[in-house]
């Protein structure tokens, strides 16, 4: 188990879940909010969402040592000075994180790792001044971090190789999935990929060619079933008997006839109104936050299996 800290910059959501990936890793976390309310129930919603990891068999230590690994810190400068990575998890606003940035390149010791979970704002756009800017970096997580393990690291033009090499390692000893992102682009990777599936399906939604319910289903009871375990590359590379270049033989013209009929979504204000009134009969708004409930408990299980089919392949 690891002796080093982490720093949790921010306890809502993504904050918390980042302290339970840690923490359960044996890290010794310090989380900070500068709202007191958020900070003082950071560590209760913790222990619950780390009783329900535990109800699910995904712990291998009890509640209260995971728990206990984690501190709650009224100033940022406690929760950093001994940090060998700070996770920053504020506000998507480019001024609020440079004022962050600031601070952190201050108050941390030179060594430390400084990482945004952003989900779209390139790291350059706030840590160019930095005398440590070599240390900054993304690392965007999918919400929740906690059940969900990829994490997308990317560099700035000035972020060193080093930094890189060494935040892969480590969110790799917290149990995640490190990718890299060879230069910075908005959005990143999986917004992008998840970005050009909604384009579409919306889309077809606007244009009438099915209901949004419909269109849910071909997503979950079809291509999710496979992208569930493999990604979009190795499916192609499986369906077709020689594999990726076999794949393109065959279906390549059927996939640049439909890009070429494609018709992006132009986000109107009326095809939202009806997709929104469509998912309110299917899910009343004071469900939303049940159903999300659910959703994590969902996820729970497909891990629970997950882990349960590497342990018997081992």
């Amino acid at each position: 188990m690891s002796t080093r800290e982490i720093a949790v910059i921010g306890s809502g959501r993504i904050g918390r879940a980042w302290a339970i990936v840690f923490a359960r890793s044996g890290f010794t976390v310090k989380i900070h909010d500068a709202s007191r309310e958020m900070l003082s129930g950071a560590i209760p919603a913790i222990r619950e969402s780390v009783e329900d990891l535990a109800s699910f068999g995904l712990i291998d230590e009890s509640v209260d040592r995971i728990v206990g690994r984690i501190e709650a810190c009224d100033t940022l400068a406690e929760a950093v000075a001994n940090a060998d990575l700070v996770q920053e998890n504020i506000a998507e606003i480019v001024d609020v994180k440079r004022a962050m940035f600031a601070e952190l390149d201050r108050l941390t010791k030179p060594e430390a790792l400084l990482a945004s979970s952003t989900s779209g704002l390139p790291a350059s756009t706030f840590t160019e001044g930095l005398e440590g800017r070599a240390r900054c970096l993304v690392a965007h997580p999918v919400n929740p971090p906690s059940l969900v393990p990829l994490v997308e690291l990317c560099g700035t033009p000035w972020t060193s190789q080093e930094t890189l090499q060494r935040a892969r390692a480590l969110y790799e000893e917290a149990g995640q999935s490190p990718v890299t992102v060879n230069r910075e682009i908005s959005g990143f990777l999986l917004n992008r990929i998840q970005g050009a599936v909604l384009d579409e399906a919306l889309s077809l939604y606007e244009q009438g060619y099915a209901s949004a319910a419909d269109l849910d289903t071909v997503m979950r009871d079809g291509l999710a079933m496979r992208w569930s375990f493999m990604g979009p590359f190795e499916t192609i590379d499986l369906n077709a008997p020689g594999g990726v270049a076999d794949y393109a033989s065959r279906y390549g013209g059927t996939y640049r006839s439909i890009a070429d009929t494609r018709v992006p979504f132009s986000w109107s204000e009326e095809a939202i109104a009806s997709l929104h009134a469509q998912r309110r009969e299917q899910l009343p708004a004071d469900q939303i936050e049940a159903r999300s409930r659910w959703r994590d408990r969902r996820l729970m299980a497909l891990l629970a299996h997950r882990r349960a089919e590497k342990n018997k392949n081992d």
